[in-house]
């Protein structure tokens, strides 16, 4: 078997819209053509949702990356001889593998002693694409972090033996860390995949020599290309170098040599620092991005936005002022859709959906309360949730756009979907109680 050998290393967002773009690049490798790929499902075939989460990923690939992915289904180490030899074999024939979100210890103690490991170092040999995001990008190292018990648990901070991937192919001795940039713990250090700079330095303590850390940020992809021996870094943050506390970034756009990444940790061994103009978090305020060669301007926290426009909404809705409800409920919509193109994902994206949906069923509420022109009053409202429904609908949020439509259905509007738009009448409410 021929083909690029190359090992692709996700911070995080596999499959939000930033990381899109890398996956159709990594399939531009290969020739013309199909490319029989895979998703391999460990690191979370203990979630109770893991035939939704493959099916995501299913859906993901067929509409953001425009190929078709099947799923090498190996949740667990019991699994039947039949099932297991399946999952091999399914790896075997896939030119493109992605093992993604869930527990590193958990896809480790399935893998141990078994066929899987072989497997993934066999296809990168052999020549193919292996991506590996987020919990199975922990397990690539000569070490792993056991996030889940260290960070929900409270377990001592201590490493697990890794699969150690990572070394034999760039002759790295390295552990890695992905959303090495996290910020979701608002008052409190979730950098280093939650593990907090205080936590960091008690791991690194145990790290034998020559180990380094190597750090992959949110929604950022390091791409390792074994036959050129490059490493080029991709997405919204950079790849972090440390050793001992010190680190050197490599910035997105960055492409170096393997033997590059291994003379920055030499240095970094004996105290010396390499700055290379960014790093992740420095207030750059006003000076230019070397990402991007643009000025960089603050963006409000996501929250913050929220906050003030759900009060905008709530105080215009007590005046009676629909257009200004209108107006904030289509600036929040803006918000959430702003972030969901720039590939932000996180609890305070899922607060902001839910905020939104709220204010639709209380906009659809105030429609139901009508006036003595009974279209006339409710018209700015259930064109505007039309128009919201129109969004939703492109962007197959469907959740959002059947919320829509039952709760103009709940306030007696019927709606028609046309080949074009949709068109709407008063209907008057129906029997029972509304949808919840």
């Amino acid at each position: 078997m021929s083909g690029p050998r190359v090992l692709a290393i996700m911070g995080s967002g596999e499959t939000a819209p930033t990381m899109a773009k890398v996956h159709r690049a990594l399939f531009e490798r290969f020739e013309p053509g199909p490319v029989p790929a895979a998703i391999l499902d460990t690191p979370y075939g203990f979630q109770e949702n893991a035939d939704e989460l493959s099916a995501r990923t299913v859906r993901f690939f067929d509409e953001s990356v425009g190929r078709e992915v099947g799923v090498a289904s190996y949740r667990s180490r019991d699994v039947d001889a039949v099932t297991a030899a399946t999952a091999v074999a399914r790896i075997r024939e896939a030119r493109y593998l992605m093992a993604g979100p869930g527990s590193p210890s958990y896809a480790l103690r399935q893998w141990a002693d078994g066929p899987i490991p072989a497997a993934l170092a066999d296809g990168l040999q052999d020549g193919g694409i292996l991506t590996m995001a987020s919990a199975a990008a922990l397990t690539l190292g000569t070490v792993t972090i056991p996030v889940y018990e260290v960070y929900k648990v409270g377990d001592d901070p201590t490493w697990l033996s890794g699969l150690d991937l990572l070394g034999p192919v760039t002759g790295w001795q390295a552990a890695v860390v992905p959303h090495y940039d996290n910020a979701e713990g608002g008052n409190h250090d979730t950098r280093f995949c939650y593990m907090g700079e205080r936590r960091l330095r008690m791991l690194e303590a145990q790290l034998t020599p020559g180990t380094f850390v190597l750090g992959v940020d949110s929604h950022t992809a390091l791409v390792l290309d074994l036959d050129r021996r490059t490493a080029a870094v991709s997405g919204l943050g950079g790849v972090t170098i440390r050793v001992a506390g010190r680190g050197t970034v490599f910035p997105a756009g960055s492409e170096v040599a393997f033997e590059t990444v291994a003379e920055v940790a030499r240095g970094l061994a004996v105290g010396e620092t390499v700055d290379i103009g960014w790093e992740p978090g420095r207030d750059l305020q006003g000076r230019p991005d070397p990402r991007t060669g643009q000025p960089v301007r603050s963006v409000e926290p996501l929250r913050d936005e929220m906050t003030d426009l759900e009060g905008t909404f709530i105080a215009a809705m007590g005046h009676g002022d629909s257009r200004a409800a209108v107006a904030a409920l289509l600036d929040l919509d803006s918000a959430i859709e702003g972030r969901i193109r720039a590939g932000e994902d996180s609890p305070d994206l899922d607060n902001a959906r839910s905020t939104f949906r709220a204010l639709i069923a209380r906009l659809g509420e105030a429609a139901a309360a009508g006036g003595t022109d009974p279209r006339a009053t409710v018209a700015p409202f259930v064109e505007t949730l039309l128009v919201l429904r129109a969004r939703a609908r492109d962007s197959r949020d469907w959740p959002t756009a059947d919320l829509i439509r039952d709760r103009l259905t709940a306030a007696g509007v019927e709606v028609r979907d046309g080949a074009d738009d949709s068109t709407w009448d008063l209907v008057g409410p129906p029997v029972g109680p509304a949808p919840t």
